[in-house]
């Protein structure tokens, strides 16, 4: 069985039709999503009319899905994040504020091996930052692998004999061996909004078979992008950030 795992498109469908054209070329059995659809980027609407062709897919609702349609409210949300919900709210269609309204919130398990969260198992709305946070979230996880998103950020943890390590994965290319006997929390990192200063899509495939997962980041057309956002009048630092990964 090999798995698709990706998060936080965030409204950037330039990033998201690179993912997808990527999904084509391989053989992908199921898809997992770990939640945020919309926020900050400028096609929300396209984003959820492409991911609804995704199938089987199994998908989690983020912090800014819910606050897109008020499940949430913006209070704990910066400045620009909160500007780009509010304007989320005012051009997204209401066939796609109903889907969203509908997403499973996490955790939820796919299997014996594998459950997935947004941001923690826990709280879907905790950030995974460091190894304390992570050992907290393996006390609440059940199966093998749990994958998250959230933080953006490329990330393995592992537990093994109660001992919770972090590695953080640089560059382009990344893969790791699923050991028995080690529990992991894994973050492919962002689609439509990397943070970790490597400005390429990120994602990841599991082969449970072979018992690897291998991350990969993907070049897609941040100009344009960026121009999406500028000519929606979101706010410009939405489109700076793209270019340099933060």
């Amino acid at each position: 069985m090999r798995y698709l795992i990706f998060t936080d498109i965030h409204g950037n469908l330039e990033a998201f039709l690179v993912f997808l054209k990527f999904a084509q070329k391989h053989k992908i059995d199921r898809y997992l999503f770990l939640g945020d659809l919309v926020g900050y980027g400028a096609s929300p609407n396209e984003i959820i009319q492409k991911i609804k062709l995704l199938k089987p897919i199994s998908t989690i609702r983020g912090n800014h899905d819910k606050a897109a349609c008020e499940i949430e409210t913006v209070q704990t949300f910066n400045p620009i994040a909160a500007s780009a919900i509010h304007w989320t709210r005012q051009n997204i269609l209401k066939k796609n504020l109903a889907y969203l309204e509908r997403l499973k919130k996490g955790p939820i398990v796919i299997n014996d091996e594998i459950s997935i969260c947004h941001g923690a198992p826990f709280d879907e709305d905790h950030y995974i930052f460091g190894e304390f946070d992570a050992a907290e979230a393996f006390l609440h996880v059940n199966t093998p692998i749990c994958f998250f998103g959230h933080t953006h950020f490329p990330f393995v943890y592992t537990e093994k004999d109660h001992f919770v390590e972090g590695t953080f994965l640089t560059g382009n290319s990344n893969e790791i061996k699923i050991e028995k006997g080690t529990k992991y929390l894994i973050n492919p990192g962002s689609i439509g909004q990397p943070r970790d200063r490597n400005p390429r899509a990120a994602c990841a495939i599991y082969d449970s078979k072979s018992k690897k997962i291998k991350f990969f980041r993907l070049e897609y057309d941040i100009a344009e992008a960026q121009r999406k956002i500028i000519e929606a009048n979101l706010p410009p630092a939405l489109a700076e950030r793209l270019s340099v990964g933060i």
